[in-house]
C-alpha cells in the first residue's frame, strides 16, 4: 500500500474509533458546580437542565453550589478541574470581567473558557410590597433627603447587581449604601423582613416573590409583559443591562468537546418543557454559542469598563 493511501485508510480509521467515544458522551454523571448559593437565579436555571439533561441522556446532571467571593472562589478553581466534560461550571457576567480588574481574586477574565451564555435577566429595582417607596420617584426623592441611609441588597461584590447598584447611584445624582449576599436566595428573607430598604436584582425576583415585592423600574428596551413597572428609558435613564448567565470549561478541554458541550446546552435552550420553565421566572433565553462566544465577550468587556470607572477598579 502507497503511503498517501495507507495514512488516507489510517485517518478514516481513526475517526471511525473517534466518532462513538464522542457520541457516547455523557457516560457517567457530569459535575454542573454553581457558583452561587442555593435559590437565585444560577442554581434554578441549573436545576431545570438537570432535567432535560436527565431526560435526553439517562445520566445525571449533578449541580453542586460553591459559593464565596462573588462566585470568585468557584471561578478561581476552574482550570484545575480535567478537561474531560465531566466538570462544567455556571459562569457569570459581568462579574467575570469586573472581579478581575479589583485584582483581589485568584483567576483573570481570559482564564474562563466560556461555551455559551443561555440566559439573562434584567436588572431591577425590587421592593417589598409595604415598602413606603411606592414610585421610584420616592427612592429617589427619600435617597436625597439622607444621603446613604437607604440600604440596596444584591447578590456579590463586582457582580451585576454591585454594577447596577453604583450606576443607579451616578445616574441620579444620590448616595445609597450596598449590602451584599451570597446570592439572590440568600437576601430574600432580609428584603422581605424589611432589614433592607431595596434590592437591586433581577425582573425574575419580582416572579418569584410575586404578591409579596413590586418593582420601581427596569432595565429591558420596552416593559414586560408579566411585570406592571416602568423602564428605565421611560423615567429618562438610558438603561438596559442585566445579568448573563452561561457555561464554562476548564482550558484543557479539547475544542471538539467545547463545541459539543456548547450544542448540548443550545439544544436544552430549545426543549419546550424548559422554556416553559424558564418563561415562568421571568429569565429571559439567549443563544450565545461557542463560535460566537470571542466577539460576545469583548464587547461586553467594552460596555462594562464605564460602570468599572464608577466603582473605582479602573480609573
Amino acid at each position: 500500500m502507497k503511503r498517501r493511501e495507507f495514512l488516507a485508510t489510517s485517518g478514516a480509521i481513526a475517526a471511525s474509533m473517534a466518532l462513538p467515544a464522542r457520541a457516547a458522551y455523557p457516560e457517567k454523571p457530569v459535575h454542573y458546580i454553581i457558583a452561587f448559593a442555593p435559590g437565585g437565579e444560577s442554581d434554578i436555571a441549573a436545576r431545570f437542565q438537570q432535567a432535560v439533561w436527565r431526560k435526553k441522556f439517562g445520566q445525571e446532571l449533578v449541580v453542586d453550589s460553591k459559593p464565596g467571593a462573588g462566585g470568585a472562589l468557584a471561578w478561581s478553581q476552574l482550570n484545575n478541574f480535567p478537561g474531560d466534560g465531566y466538570t462544567i461550571m455556571g459562569t457569570n457576567m459581568p462579574h467575570l470581567v469586573l472581579q478581575p480588574l479589583e485584582g483581589n481574586v485568584q483567576y483573570r477574565t481570559d482564564d474562563i473558557v466560556n461555551i455559551i451564555f443561555f440566559n439573562y435577566t434584567p436588572d431591577a429595582i425590587v421592593v417589598r410590597n409595604d415598602s413606603p417607596l411606592k414610585t421610584f420617584k420616592d427612592l429617589v426623592d427619600a435617597a436625597k433627603a439622607k444621603p446613604g441611609t437607604l440600604n440596596f441588597a444584591g447578590s456579590g461584590t463586582n457582580s451585576a447587581n454591585h454594577a447596577a447598584h453604583e450606576r443607579l447611584d451616578h445616574e441620579t445624582g444620590i448616595k445609597t449604601t450596598y449590602v451584599p449576599f451570597k446570592g439572590t436566595g440568600d437576601l430574600i428573607a432580609s428584603l422581605l423582613g424589611g432589614h433592607v430598604d431595596a434590592a437591586m436584582s433581577y425582573s425574575s425576583l419580582q416572579v418569584a416573590q410575586k404578591g409579596k415585592t413590586r418593582v420601581l423600574a427596569v432595565a429591558t428596551p420596552q416593559r414586560l409583559s408579566y411585570i406592571d413597572a416602568p423602564t428605565f428609558r421611560e423615567l429618562g435613564i438610558d438603561w438596559v443591562d442585566g445579568g448573563y448567565r452561561g457555561i464554562g470549561v476548564p482550558k484543557s478541554t479539547p475544542e471538539a468537546l467545547r463545541r459539543h458541550l456548547s450544542d448540548i446546552f443550545e439544544d436544552i435552550n430549545k426543549d419546550p418543557e424548559f422554556r416553559r420553565k424558564m418563561a415562568e421566572q421571568g429569565i429571559e433565553l439567549l443563544d450565545i454559542t461557542y463560535d460566537k462566544m470571542p466577539a460576545f465577550v469583548e464587547d461586553r468587556k467594552k460596555a462594562y469598563i464605564s460602570v468599572a470607572k464608577l466603582m473605582g477598579l479602573v480609573k
